[in-house]
């Protein structure tokens, strides 16, 4: 085993996670990093990024206007069975949108709080104006099978017979690479996309494991015992690549977030050294 693939394996070993992979790859798209990459994860909240992409294909086919008004409500309806089903405040990490419910929101409001601050309330009312259907066929057609967008958020009636949203670590850095190299939707639309992520401010995985001055464009995602991080990472010096890592068993507001910079601080020193290398 490379003394590479040794630090890693030494972390993951050390933290008692259930499981963890691992997407790293170089802008050239040659992995740095494989480790489980083609394990489905249940995707949390790096689903918004699908939903992202889909909200800008939409603009860019005429279907919608990013300026279009979007009426704010927190009644939605599960995929299961039909049920009505409303957002928790308490368990979204953006309150403020539901303050305004009865009056709207743009479309480009809702993408700001959907990935910056990660709004439960705007994903679904994104996902209800653009369609589940299409964001997973979005991601068919970009040859990402590995991202599947079923719902919204907190339909507990899907969740119980296991319709969830799901992530492999490789076709999200796949998807992420791609808005990087200004492959995804258009050139702008791309660098729209991540300047958005680079908003973010849940900043507690990857960024905390990198050197200062490195800017990261990023999602994260937690459920109990589960934290994802998905990143572009543009070091002060070198080339940008982009890092993936999802995890299940830890605490996701501590250990969770800790392992994961400690894996990207990995990565980062391995990009560095240069060449291609792959954890199976």
């Amino acid at each position: 085993m490379d003394a590479r693939d040794a630090a890693i394996e030494a972390l993951v070993a050390s933290s008692a996670a259930s499981a963890v992979a691992v997407a790293c790859l170089r802008a050239d798209g040659l992995p740095v990093v494989l480790r489980e990459a083609e394990r489905r994860f249940h995707a949390a909240s790096t689903m918004k990024v699908p939903v992202l992409v889909e909200v800008h294909r939409a603009a860019a086919a005429g279907a919608l206007d990013l300026d279009d008004p979007v009426p704010v409500r927190n009644a939605f309806r599960s995929i299961a069975d039909g049920s009505p089903y409303a957002l928790d405040p308490a368990d979204d990490s953006e309150t403020s949108l539901y303050g305004r419910v009865g009056a709207t929101a743009t479309v480009q409001e809702l993408c700001r709080q959907m990935i910056t601050v990660s709004s439960n309330l705007a994903t679904n009312l994104l996902i209800e104006r653009v369609g589940a259907g299409a964001v997973a066929a979005t991601m068919g057609d970009l040859g990402l099978p590995g991202l599947v967008v079923r719902r919204g958020v907190e339909d507990d009636a899907a969740y119980a017979l296991g319709l969830n949203n799901t992530v492999t670590a490789r076709d999200l850095a796949r998807l992420l690479l791609g808005i990087a190299r200004r492959e995804v939707v258009s050139p702008a639309a791309s660098a729209t996309m991540e300047a958005l992520l680079a908003e973010q401010v849940f900043n507690e995985g990857i960024p905390a494991g990198l050197p200062l001055g490195t800017i990261v464009a990023h999602k994260t995602g937690s459920i109990p015992r589960l934290y994802h991080d998905a990143a572009i990472v543009r070091p002060t010096s070198g080339g940008l690549y982009v890092l993936v890592v999802l995890t299940t068993g830890l605490d996701e507001a501590a250990e969770a977030p800790a392992l994961v910079a400690s894996i990207a601080g990995a990565c980062d020193a391995s990009v560095a050294a240069g060449g291609a290398w792959r954890v199976s």
